[in-house]
Parts: C-alpha cells; sequence; structure tokens
C-alpha cells in the first residue's frame, strides 16, 4: 500500500486548531475529524454515548463512529498538526530565502510582534509574492510529510507531471 504524498499535504494543509488528520497506516485512508467529534468518540459511558448517537443526524453519528474507530485502533496514526510544522518560522525561512533584500527585509519586518500573519498576508498582496509564497509553503510542507512518512514507514507516491507515479 502506498498513499499519495499530494493527498497527505492537502489533508495536513487543511487542518486547524478545531481539526486533526489520520491516515490509516493499513489502507492508505486519510480521515480528518474535529475536536467535538473526537470528545463524543471518547465519551466514558457507552450506554448513554449509543443513545445520544442514535438522536444525532446521521453524517454526525458516522463522523462519531468514525472518531470511535480511529481512537481505538492502533491503525491510525495522527498527521503533523499545524503546531507541529511551526507556520511561523515557514514565514520566516520563506523571508530569508528572497534575494532581492528590499523584500525580505519587508517580510521579515512584517511578521514582527503579534498581528504578525494577517501583516505577512498583506505584504504579500503589496510584493506581488502571494504566487511565491505558496509555492515555497507547499515544498516546506512536503518536506515535513515525506519525514514524518519515512519515520512511520510509510510508503508513498509522488505524481510526476507525466502522470507517472515517482518515489
Amino acid at each position: 500500500m502506498k498513499v499519495k504524498l499530494q493527498d497527505v499535504v492537502d489533508t495536513m494543509d487543511m487542518l486547524g486548531d478545531e481539526m486533526s488528520g489520520y491516515l490509516n497506516k493499513r489502507t492508505g485512508e486519510l480521515y480528518t475529524v474535529n475536536n467535538e467529534e473526537i470528545e463524543a468518540a471518547e465519551f466514558e459511558e457507552e450506554d448513554a454515548e449509543d443513545e445520544e448517537l442514535d438522536e444525532q443526524p446521521e453524517w454526525l453519528r458516522e463522523s462519531i463512529q468514525k472518531a470511535r474507530e480511529i481512537s481505538e485502533s492502533d491503525d491510525w496514526l495522527a498527521l503533523p498538526t499545524k503546531r507541529d510544522f511551526h507556520e511561523y518560522g515557514i514565514m520566516e525561512e520563506f523571508g530569508r530565502s528572497l534575494t532581492d533584500p528590499r523584500l525580505s527585509n519587508t517580510l521579515l519586518s512584517a511578521i514582527k510582534g503579534s498581528g504578525a500573519f494577517r501583516r505577512f498576508r498583506s505584504a504579500l498582496d503589496d510584493l506581488d509574492l502571494r504566487q511565491e509564497w505558496f509555492g515555497f509553503r507547499s515544498a516546506e510542507l512536503e518536506k515535513i510529510a515525506v519525514e514524518w512518512l519515512e519515520e512511520n514507514q510509510i510508503e508513498y507516491t509522488r505524481e510526476a507531471a507525466s502522470g507517472q507515479a515517482a518515489n
């Protein structure tokens, strides 16, 4: 079983403070759950949980049941989260990677203090660097995903430009 590296990167990219992503190391399935679904799945009194679960909409029941499966099985591994890949550090690296000292200094100044993320996005727009940022960030997330996959001994494929898979 091999997972698509881009699928792992895309899942990691969409995670936030309220969401967690998981990979089934046996099947390669990727799944995201929010904190409420995890809490509901871990509810202590199973009889009460099942009664309450029956009263929930079908989509929520399915999500909670999946969260329960994830929490009870060793087959599921938690993906790296935004806390693990330090978005601020990636922004700083991007600023330092620019060869134009004016652009670099502007971005590095923008991320000092509170409101750094908002100022950084604004500076990207002002400097017309949004596409370069997304490319850089995507490459960094890919490095983190590859390291995580290799640490967990999970085989992966990269989609080559021709549509052929390469590892």
